[in-house]
């Protein structure tokens, strides 16, 4: 659709004076810090997930320990992001 089809279409809906808001819980863009942050913990999540279903494919005390290592790094992760990200917000 070019633009100029698009203005004409948005001409011709009745304007009713109202204003629509998108969902308040949407994602919201982090910069700098925190974005590194988020990466850290997306990255570190995605580990502890990986390692989890390894545990659950094969299960023993060596991939449990493996399992428990990386989800206390993603908890760590998640800690760190969230003191970040409440500083940045505060």
């Amino acid at each position: 659709m070019s633009t100029k089809e698009l203005k004409d279409l948005l001409e011709r809906i009745e304007d009713t004076r109202e204003i629509v808001l998108g969902p308040a819980g949407g994602p919201q863009r982090s910069t700098g810090a925190v974005a590194e942050l988020r990466a850290v913990w997306d990255a570190a999540r995605t580990d502890a997930r990986a390692a989890y279903e390894a545990w659950r494919a094969r299960p023993g005390a060596e991939a449990f320990a493996v399992y428990r290592a990386a989800a206390d790094r993603a908890d760590a992760a998640e800690a760190a992001l969230a003191a970040a990200a409440g500083a940045v917000v505060a």
